[in-house]
């Protein structure tokens, strides 16, 4: 008869044979464990470093796109609205196919100028990443979507419409909303409690004219702090130079008795 075989352990008790290859898998089970534990740490590692790494290159994408958008606007567009401008004053001069040629010259400026704000927009979109740089340029129609977006933000808005709404030049729309939605988001960053806004857009038959009063601290001079310029350093200041293309005005000023007032005129058909 076979008996079974023991195995002595160092205090004098004696363990079955049988147990002896399981106590010595125990450590190559944990090794085993600790070997994909090990590798599955590792596999998190390298995805969050892909993670980094894309998020890098992206990083770099965007600020590149921002810097030629940048070079666009302060080279490109400023050259395109001086050509319009100065194209526009010396029509007045001349007759013929002088005149002719020189308006079509300011007609494709302005184009040029209208295409190049939507390529400006593409490339450096707006920092809140809301993809709106994509969407379709805004105009005067949007105002209501506008003015709710910042009476919900604080700043109550009076809408005042005069004349016969008209449909208007696509690059006129859109720099006649940008006027509006420049100084309302300034009244609405640099204003107190309590202060309100109010929007006139005047249809005429030869001019758009805008005004935006604040009944808030002025912005516009030394009475408080200077308003930061628009997405891509295209403020007022920009907004007064896309005005000009079009043979039009723009005027920011204190109101007496506090707050200010922008006001704009943009002709509809140059003479």
């Amino acid at each position: 008869m076979m008996r079974s075989v023991r195995v002595w352990r160092q205090d004098g008790r004696m363990l079955p044979a049988w147990l002896v290859p399981l106590l010595a898998a125990i450590p190559c089970a944990w090794a085993l464990w600790e070997r994909r534990r090990r590798r599955a740490e590792l596999g998190a590692r390298t995805w969050l470093l892909e993670r980094e790494r894309e998020g890098a290159a992206r990083r770099a994408v965007e600020e590149e796109r921002s810097r030629v958008a940048r070079d666009l606007h302060d080279i490109v567009s400023h050259s395109v609205s001086v050509m319009v401008v100065q194209a526009g004053a010396a029509r007045h001069g001349v007759d013929g196919e002088a005149e002719e040629a020189l308006l079509a010259v300011e007609r494709t400026g302005r184009e040029a100028m209208t295409e190049l704000r939507h390529l400006l927009g593409v490339l450096a979109p707006a920092p809140d990443g809301d993809g709106e740089a994509f969407a379709p340029q805004p105009s005067l129609a949007h105002l209501g979507t506008l003015v709710d977006r910042i009476a919900f933000a604080g700043l109550p808005v009076d809408v005042r419409v005069a004349g016969e709404p008209c449909p208007l030049p696509a690059g006129i729309d859109a720099t006649g909303y940008r006027i509006v939605q420049e100084a309302l988001t300034n009244a609405l960053k640099h204003g107190t409690s309590g202060a309100t806004a109010e929007v006139t857009v005047s249809y005429g038959t030869r001019n758009l004219r805008l005004e935006v009063l604040n009944t808030g601290p002025s912005v516009l001079t030394g009475t408080g702090p200077a308003p930061p310029e628009g997405s891509g350093g295209r403020g007022l200041a920009g907004l007064r130079e896309r005005v000009a293309v079009y043979g039009g005005d723009l005027d920011a000023r204190r109101r007496l008795g506090g707050g200010y007032r922008v006001r704009a005129r943009i002709p509809l058909e140059r003479p």
